[in-house]
């Protein structure tokens, strides 16, 4: 039955006529069946009442039946009851039962009166039949297990086992069939959803509904019922892929189209249409990328592979109930769903940065003398483009030093910048040279920079003092002459000698080593000037001889030595005969002289080369040595680094000495050099995140430089990370609006949280409480972020609970843990999942008979448990008893439209259905007893 009409069952009884003359002594009966032929024997009504034939003829026998069609016909003749007219007993009575005809056989001469009785019984002559032939429904496919659908009861004029039995409703996949027996013996026929519907599998469903009689042979009616499904939102929308990569080269101009993503919604209509928005929480992504209504990631602003080499983006497509999963894709549907893909973007590079080096210019110190092949000294340049385009080679570029190419005087490695002496060097002949290195990148075309490098040997105590004067001789003797009446400080002579090496190396000092009479001379340290120290005497010796040491300041030194002869005397010839033994002294200080000189070249050898190794390896150390601390963050300013002068091996004086200082560059400079403890300090509290963001290991790198001569010593100080900062969502709260219908495993995307921290310290874990009905889903992303997804694990009920709210909980895995929150709420929309309730089975009310037109009969009241139109009541006036009752469609009050006639009908019932406003509507159905309490007295 259409549950949009009214049910009605009408009980009809015959009437029978009663004279006012006295009953008969005798009654008879028979039972003939309908539908019997005309002529056809119902009885021998002669023989039955125990009468002649003569005497039915004589009283003029007849048949009585008052007002009612004679059916029934007297044949005088034979004595015998034939069938006048066809009896259909469904006209006839109806559902009356027992169906019978009462009619009296009359004589007179005397008047007898004898009554009769003839019951017609059923035969199946009837099938059953619907009102309609066909009736159509629309069905949300989010209706709930158990609504209900209510149907037109078929209708069968027979009565018993010919009358209508038993209803089937095929096929039966997804509704089946429950019958109610209502008082008056019928059956009220609903069709209940058992199986979940679904539009997106079958948007139309054709069922047939049988009626079958019990009657032999066995009849039947049938009804078509059409069911439409109704799409409801509950399909997210399907990304094409489950993620998408994409590339674009870096600087590319803003509105390039970076990728386009696509994403198909199984359900109908708005329901279907998909839309899309980036998810990002970051607000970097949301800078620099947009979609479009096509799918379409388009570039909004500037990249640079230099600065972020990829892109995760999250792309959420939402509908209007706010449904996600997540890239995400939407579909336009209430409550909206949807789904999500990420979007993978690598930034491809372009060779737009050239190698920088890390000094703006190099300065070396080698000591001369070095072995060929010595590594010098190493540049390094940086290049901040990725791969080829970032792979550096060093160049010497062409130049000559005095004339001869510089290639013959150092050389570059190519691939790590150190720098190589070709010769050994001399610093007499060259002091310092300076030459390009050129940095040069592996791009296509190769990009370039050049820095300038100084060489500057130094100098080595290679070279012992030239005496230039007094002038050794092989076979002359060269004396000086001093009178007898020279007094104090008589100048003898001056040793002048000089050292081709430079500096300390350079600078002579003179002593006198032995003497004939040291009493007698002195010789001054600095410029080599021999003089008296007393009186010259007659007593003293003519012949005096001083031997005169010249030694450099080198380390090792290195000395000369020089014979000067003195003649004590006042005349040439007495100076001649004190000579005469010159050749033999001169053997014994030639044969003195030459193991003197080869001890000291011996020892000097040994010192130079140890002096030189030491001096290599040191220089070397300071090209290539490095020290490394690790600290945490935000340490207060002073805090102690590390001891520089002992991890380096350095005195401190060395440090004073040197003037010390530390090189960042361009860089901020956070640590500071205590030259008096030869300590490293901290001078700017170090925030870890404001200095590196993501980057690990984060670490400062400087230089400490020293002069005279010239090392530098690369540092590197590494930034560990503190739990300073607590994880934040961007927003404190979210709302959503999800449909009751929503299915489960509907999912919704969160925001992620942002911890600056790293590691242990940054992000760990999510908690969503109360979970009851929703649960957490996290997806690993390539970048090692997460990605929150709350996931729908038990159906939501607008009518217990219609506003939810939730805390999102995010904690890091640092000491203290800290954490951060974010509420969201949740507003639960109304689907017309309830229907209308009355708040009896069944009412029951009477009223009398001739009772005017418009009489309240009673009121019926239903409620509904949705919201919004979704629980407006209204009704639809059952067709068969329309013409009895009516039914206010806003209140529910019943009027009665005739004066009703206790003589023509005592009792009649019906239904009234309470049908919602939803889309599709709802509707339930309560019967309604009416009787008549008698005739008015």
């Amino acid at each position: 039955m259409d549950p949009s009409s009214t049910g009605t069952m009408q009980r009809i009884q015959s009437e029978k006529s009663i004279l006012d003359e006295p009953d008969s002594p005798l009654e008879v009966s028979y039972t003939v069946p309908e539908e019997m032929a005309k002529g056809s024997l119902v009885g021998n009504i002669a023989q039955d009442l125990g009468l002649d034939v003569k005497r039915l003829k004589s009283g003029k026998a007849r048949i009585y039946t008052g007002d009612s069609v004679q059916y029934i016909e007297l044949s005088r003749e034979r004595g015998v009851l034939l069938i006048k007219e066809k009896i259909d007993r469904e006209a006839l009575c109806r559902q009356t039962t027992p169906c019978a005809l009462h009619f009296q056989v009359t004589l007179e001469n005397p008047l007898e009166l004898f009554p009769i009785t003839v019951e017609i019984t059923d035969i199946n002559d009837n099938a059953p039949v619907f009102q309609k032939e066909e009736r159509r429904f629309e069905i949300s496919e989010s209706a709930v297990i158990g609504s209900k659908f209510m149907l037109e009861k078929a209708i069968d004029p027979d009565i018993g086992q010919n009358g209508l039995q038993r209803y089937t409703l095929k096929p039966s996949d997804n509704f089946v069939l429950k019958l109610h027996t209502q008082s008056d013996g019928s059956k009220k026929v609903e069709m209940i959803l058992q199986k979940p519907l679904d539009r997106e599998k079958q948007e139309h469903i054709s069922l047939v509904l049988t009626a079958e009689d019990g009657g032999e042979p066995q009849m039947t009616g049938t009804m078509q019922i059409h069911v439409t499904v109704l799409d409801a939102n509950d399909n997210a929308p399907v990304f094409s892929k489950p993620v998408y990569k994409a590339s674009i080269t870096e600087n590319s101009v803003k509105g390039t189209l970076v990728t386009k993503v696509s994403a198909s919604d199984a359900d109908k209509g708005t329901n279907g249409e998909v839309t899309y928005v980036i998810g990002n929480s970051v607000d970097t992504i949301s800078k620099l990328f947009h979609i479009n209504a096509e799918g379409e990631v388009i570039l909004h602003g500037p990249i640079d592979y230099e600065i972020e080499k990829n892109y995760h983006i999250d792309i959420e497509a939402i509908d209007l109930g706010g449904l996600s999963d997540s890239m995400t894709c939407s579909d336009e549907g209430v409550p909206s769903l949807s789904s999500s893909v990420t979007l993978t973007l690598q930034i491809s590079d372009v060779n737009d940065n050239a190698p920088v080096f890390e000094r703006s210019s190099y300065e070396a110190y080698v000591v001369e003398n070095n072995t060929p092949g010595l590594s010098i000294f190493t540049v390094k340049a940086r290049d901040a483009d990725w791969n080829q385009n970032a792979r550096v080679s060093y160049i010497l570029e062409d130049s000559s030093v005095n004339g001869v190419p510089v290639s013959s005087y150092v050389s570059v490695s190519a691939d790590s910048g150190v720098i190589h002496a070709v010769r050994s060097f001399d610093y007499e002949q060259i002091k310092d040279f300076q030459f390009h290195v050129k940095a040069q990148d592996g791009g296509s075309p190769p990009l370039s920079s050049n820095v300038t490098v100084k060489i500057m040997i130094q100098d080595q105590n290679d070279n012992p003092p030239q005496v230039l004067y007094p002038v050794q001789t092989g076979g002359s003797l060269v004396a000086e002459m001093v009178p007898r009446s020279a007094d104090v400080g008589y100048l003898v002579t001056k040793v002048v000698a000089v050292d081709v090496d430079s500096g300390q190396n350079a600078w002579l000092s003179y002593k006198l080593q032995k003497a004939t009479d040291r009493a007698l001379f002195e010789v001054g340290s600095q410029n080599g000037e021999i003089r008296t120290i007393r009186q010259v005497t007659d007593k003293d010796a003519v012949k005096q001889r001083l031997t005169v040491i010249v030694e450099d300041n080198g380390q090792p030194s290195r000395s000369a030595t020089v014979i000067v002869n003195v003649a004590v005397a006042d005349s040439f010839p007495e100076v001649l005969s004190e000579f005469t033994d010159f050749t033999h002294d001169k053997e014994y200080n030639d044969n003195l002289t030459f193991y003197l000189v080869l001890a000291l070249a011996v020892v000097s050898f040994l010192f130079i080369t140890c002096l030189v190794v030491i001096i290599s390896v040191k220089i070397y150390s300071a090209a290539l040595g490095q020290v490394s601390y690790s600290i945490p963050e935000e340490m207060a300013k002073g805090s102690l680094v590390g001891n520089i002068a002992q991890d380096l091996g350095l005195d401190v004086k060395r440090l004073q000495a040197g003037r010390a200082r530390i090189h960042t560059g361009d860089s901020a400079e956070y640590i500071q050099l205590n030259k008096e403890k030869g300590l490293l300090i901290i001078k700017e509290r170090i925030d870890r995140e404001a200095l590196c963001g993501q980057t690990t290991p984060c670490a400062l790198h400087f230089q400490i430089a020293l002069e005279n001569p010239i090392e530098i010593f690369p540092i590197t100080v590494e930034i560990t990370d503190i739990n300073d900062n607590a994880p934040v969502f961007e927003k404190e709260e979210r709302r959503f609006e999800i449909s009751e219908s929503a299915v489960i495993g509907s999912k919704f995307m969160l925001e992620k949280a942002i911890d600056p921290d790293i590691g242990l310290n940054g992000l760990q874990s999510y908690t969503l409480k109360p979970n009851d009905h929703f649960i957490l889903k996290l997806h690993g992303q390539s970048d090692g972020g997460k990605k929150v997804e709350m996931i729908l694990q038990k159906p939501l009920d607008r009518e217990r609970q219609e506003f939810a709210s939730l805390l999102l909980t995010v904690v890091d895995g640092g000491e203290p843990r800290r954490s951060g929150t974010m509420q969201i709420h949740i507003t639960v929309l109304d689907a017309n999942d309830n229907a209308p309730v009355f708040t009896q089975d069944i009412y029951k009310a009477s009223v009398k008979e001739n009772s005017p037109t418009g009489t309240l009969i009673t009121k019926v009241s239903a409620s509904d448990a949705d919201k919004g139109s979704n629980g407006e009541d209204s009704s639809v006036n059952g067709v068969p008893v329309s013409s009895y009752v009516s039914v206010s469609a806003d209140s529910g009050v019943i009027h009665a439209v005739r004066s009703f006639d206790y003589e023509q009908i005592k009792d009649f019932q019906f239904h009234v259905k309470a049908q919602d406003g939803g889309s599709p509507p709802l509707s339930s159905n309560v019967d309604c007893e009416n009787n008549d309490p008698g005739p008015e007295r």
